[in-house]
């Protein structure tokens, strides 16, 4: 067989890493990307210890030279956009940054795969954010979006711009709507690592807080590990095509919080304080998702309870 090369944008954080590692248990030539290869943290791919396993390349995803550049040199097979800006909440605080390293930088490579005239085919981290708040009604791939973050507009203005380029130009070309997903690798400006470390420093006796604001958000959270499986999968298929990925399960953050707490023999009641000013401009209360097509179609399932995902948080590193 002839092996495959696949080009990660935005190797070194949480998806890129977990996604790098599956790849190459797969067999492939897997290049990441960073603004400055250089001088990245390469924490997480040190952790998975595949770092001495890939290569590492500069891309800046909202400069056109840089992406055209970059995918010319590598010619890759399959390119993976995990890129961009992570955080619904830093997203109020840098809109600008947020739109173009998102939507630019989407837009960027497909028009890089266009003009070369290659047989790439592309996945787009997309986010369940765009749906909004869905209430007590659950999103499919056919629900209208209405994002109410600059981080959720940025994903929707990605997702129309992928199916864009798949409908006008024939690429294969997709989108995973992505739901919550967790891991150890995840960054602690997350809220739910910020609640893992500090239940484990009240247990040592070093923290006697947890500082939230609104905990009565409900989201589907899954496995990180599970879902870059689903996005390889997605560019095996067929026909390119776009996926909810998800558990189709919703929790409440309250209940995470408990979980968390219980797991290390702890009452969060007696150590959680919520304040008003840690509340976003405009939150979303409920997420429900459907994965049902995604399972039928592709034959990918979500395997980790919430209760695994804590308790793997908690034992790791």
């Amino acid at each position: 067989m002839i092996q495959k090369t696949a080009l990660i944008v935005g190797i070194t954080g949480q998806d890129g890493a977990y996604l790098a590692k599956h790849l190459l248990s797969l067999g492939y030539q897997v290049i990441g990307t960073s603004r400055d290869a250089q001088a990245c943290n390469t924490a997480n791919l040190e952790k998975l210890g595949i770092e001495k396993n890939l290569k590492l390349v500069s891309l800046a995803p909202n400069d056109f030279r840089s992406s055209l550049r970059c995918i010319s040199d590598t010619t890759p097979d399959e390119i993976y956009n995990l890129s961009g800006q992570t955080s619904v909440g830093l997203s109020y605080e840098q809109p600008v940054e947020c739109m173009e390293s998102i939507a630019i930088g989407t837009l960027n490579i497909l028009e890089s795969i266009r003009y070369l005239g290659i047989n790439t085919r592309f996945f787009s981290a997309g986010s369940s954010e765009c749906y909004g708040d869905t209430g007590h009604d659950i999103a499919n791939e056919s629900s209208p979006f209405r994002p109410r973050s600059p981080y959720a507009v940025a994903k929707a203005t990605s997702f129309w711009q992928v199916a864009s380029y798949r409908e006008a130009y024939g690429l294969f070309c997709c989108t995973g709507i992505l739901a919550n997903h967790e891991s150890p690798l995840r960054s602690k400006r997350f809220v739910t690592q910020k609640i893992i470390q500090t239940a484990k420093r009240i247990k040592q006796g070093q923290s006697n807080e947890l500082v939230l604001g609104n905990i009565d958000i409900c989201r589907d959270w899954g496995w990180a590990p599970d879902y870059v499986v689903a996005m390889h999968l997605m560019l095996q298929s067929d026909m390119p095509k776009d996926y909810i990925i998800a558990t189709g399960k919703t929790h409440s953050l309250r209940e995470f919080i408990k979980c968390a707490f219980e797991a290390l023999s702890l009452d969060y009641l007696k150590y959680l304080r919520t304040e008003a000013s840690l509340f976003r401009p405009n939150d979303v209360n409920n997420s429900r998702l459907s994965p049902e097509l995604i399972n039928l179609e592709v034959g990918w399932k979500s395997t980790v309870t919430l209760y695994e995902i804590v308790d793997r948080m908690i034992l790791a590193y």
